[in-house]
């Protein structure tokens, strides 16, 4: 079983070990003389060839069982949390259990239309509208955009689709854009309101 042990071992970490001298330090005598084994039976032969690729880098040591402890934690099975265990820990009477969940909502056309109208009252939004309704490419309008949102507007980080202007960021999310007037209501709509 240790021979097996370490074959699997020697796979999964084979990216690491492969090109550089290491170490095998076991209590098995099995393993220590598994790649000079004169007449190994079918397992361990078939070990052996899986092992050979690892032939000059690989030192396999034999360190007796009895001063061999520092991994028994690792293949010891785990004490029962019972009150005579040192490191028993109480469970807690009621469990609390996370609760995590999507509201999904269907949001009226009212809110749409307030937010295209607040696209009416703000000078920026207004050119934007201009520019994505008709895909214009007109650099004068591009000009009267304030700083940082001419910048958007030339990485393409906006677009417009059934009337509403929709900002994509860095990270891919998209967001809608409104007028600054309405933002108040939108908050409670969204997370006050009994009904939407």
């Amino acid at each position: 079983m240790e021979c097996l042990c370490l074959v699997w071992a020697l796979e999964k970490l084979h990216y690491y070990l492969d090109g550089s001298a290491f170490e095998v330090i076991t209590d098995c005598n099995a393993v220590k003389s598994l790649l000079n084994m004169k007449t190994p039976n079918r397992h361990m032969l078939r070990w052996q060839i899986a092992i050979q690729e690892y032939r000059g880098n690989m030192t396999i040591v034999h360190k007796a069982g009895n001063i061999h402890n520092n991994s028994d934690g690792l293949s010891r099975w785990a004490l029962a949390n019972t009150p005579d265990n040192p490191a028993y820990v109480p469970l807690e009477a009621e469990p609390q259990i996370p609760i995590e969940g999507i509201n999904i909502t269907d949001i009226g056309t009212e809110f749409f239309e307030e937010v295209r109208e607040s696209y009416k009252q703000d000078k920026n939004f207004h050119i934007l509208t201009s520019l994505l309704d008709k895909d214009c490419k007109d650099t004068s309008l591009v000009n009267e955009l304030d700083e940082v949102w001419k910048n958007s507007y030339s990485e393409g980080r906006f677009h417009f689709f059934d009337g509403i202007i929709y900002h994509r960021t860095k990270n891919y999310c998209v967001m809608t854009l409104c007028g600054r007037f309405i933002i108040n209501t939108i908050l409670h709509e969204f997370h006050n309101s009994v009904s939407l």
